[in-house]
Order: structure tokens, then C-alpha cells, then sequence
């Protein structure tokens, strides 16, 4: 019998393929094998964690465990110990500061210089009770810096507003000042305050002597002039 061609080449296809299959199965098996060397599994067996708990029992079985009376005498030993410790650091310290206090010369309380008046000082005004002097005059920073001392010794406070302040040179220009430090109410039978006023240099380059004056606010029944105050360089 003549086997037909369609049939004969189906049949070698067939076999091409089988054998390609096996050919590709083997390669496969190969390379996975070689890719898995020196990998493997987990021991997940129950012996080994019997085993392992053992020998961690018999480990702490060699452990020596003191006695309860010899853990209270070390305790004990250690505390008293701290203690005279602290007390021997006090005792120490306690004598540094009696030495130390011993050292220390007794301070005395410095005593304060008082001001010598300048030429021609203070410039006092007084009335009705109210005292208005201007005790000396310097040049500071660009300034003409007038201390100024006030002080009301009748029975009703005064109240200023000094911005009414009125300063003069010896010529009659009125100049522009500035204070500090002086309240703004006097009160009946008070202390001394003081204060400054301050004037620019720049306006008392020919001047000589200034004046000040001052009225209570808002009565203005009280005039404070102090006049012919020296202010030469």
C-alpha cells in the first residue's frame, strides 16, 4: 500500500514536535535545577523547637541563684555606704562656706559722693508753695542737658503740661526743648522730683543764658519762671 503524502507529513510533524518537547522539557529541568543549588527549605519540624528549648533550659539550669539573706546584706551595704557618702560631701561643703564666709572681708556700704554746685547754681522759682530750680547745665550727645528739681509744698496738687514749656535765650528767640522725667502732677506737701530738659546745641551757638517758664494745666493761675540760667560753653 502507498501511504498517502498528506498522511506521511502529518506524522513527521508529529514527531518533530514530540521530540522538540522532550528537547525543551529537558533543557528546562536543567536550568531550574542549577538555579535552585544551595537553597533550601526551612526546618519547620516540631523536634528542633523541643530540642532548642531544652538546651535553653539546661543553660539557665547552670546559673548559680544567691540566697535572699546575702541579696539583703549586699543592698543594705550599698545604701549605708551612699549615705555616709553624702553625709561626708556635706560636711565638706558645710566647712568650705564657714571658711569661705571667714574669707570674705566685711563689706561696707559705699557712700555716695554728692554733686558739687556748678557757678552760678541752682536757679530757683518758687510760687505758692510750688519750688521750681534748675540745679546745673551740660553739654551731652549734642545737647544742652538742665537738671531740673520740683517740688510743691502747699496744700493743693498742680498739675503740668509741659509741652507749654516756654524757653528763651538771652536775646528773646524762643527755642525748642524737651523733658524727661518730670511728673505730671505735683502732689500737696510732696517729695522732691527731678527731671531733665533738654535743648539742642544747635541753637545756642551766641547764647549765654536761657530762661524757662512754666503754668500749671489746666487752671494756668501758677507761673514758674526761672530766668538767667548760664549756659556758656
Amino acid at each position: 500500500m502507498k501511504l498517502n503524502s498528506t498522511v506521511l507529513l502529518t506524522l513527521i510533524l508529529l514527531t518533530l514536535m514530540l521530540g522538540a518537547g522532550s528537547v525543551s522539557a529537558f533543557w528546562g529541568f536543567t536550568l531550574g535545577s542549577s538555579a535552585l543549588k544551595g537553597v533550601t527549605t526551612p526546618d519547620g519540624r516540631p523536634t528542633s523547637k523541643f530540642t532548642s528549648s531544652k538546651s535553653s533550659n539546661s543553660q539557665q539550669g547552670n546559673l548559680a541563684l544567691l540566697r535572699e539573706e546575702e541579696i539583703l546584706k549586699i543592698v543594705k551595704a550599698r545604701i549605708e555606704g551612699k549615705t555616709k557618702a553624702a553625709k561626708s560631701e556635706k560636711l565638706e561643703e558645710d566647712d568650705e562656706d564657714t571658711n569661705s564666709s571667714k574669707q570674705k572681708p566685711e563689706e561696707k556700704p559705699t557712700e555716695v559722693a554728692e554733686e558739687k554746685p556748678q557757678k552760678g547754681f541752682p536757679v530757683t522759682a518758687e510760687n505758692k508753695g510750688v519750688t521750681f530750680s534748675v540745679q546745673s547745665a551740660r553739654y551731652s550727645g549734642g545737647d544742652l542737658l538742665l537738671k531740673v528739681k520740683m517740688q510743691n509744698k502747699g496744700a493743693d496738687s498742680v498739675r503740668f503740661l509741659y509741652s507749654f514749656l516756654d524757653v528763651t535765650d538771652d536775646k528773646g528767640r524762643t527755642l525748642s526743648a524737651s523733658t524727661e522725667g518730670l511728673p505730671a502732677e505735683l502732689p500737696a506737701n510732696g517729695p522732691t522730683f527731678s527731671g531733665t530738659v533738654s535743648i539742642p546745641t544747635a541753637l545756642l551757638d551766641d547764647v549765654k543764658k536761657v530762661s524757662l517758664a512754666l503754668t500749671d494745666y489746666p487752671a494756668q493761675q501758677l507761673k514758674l519762671e526761672v530766668s538767667n540760667i548760664p549756659v556758656e560753653k
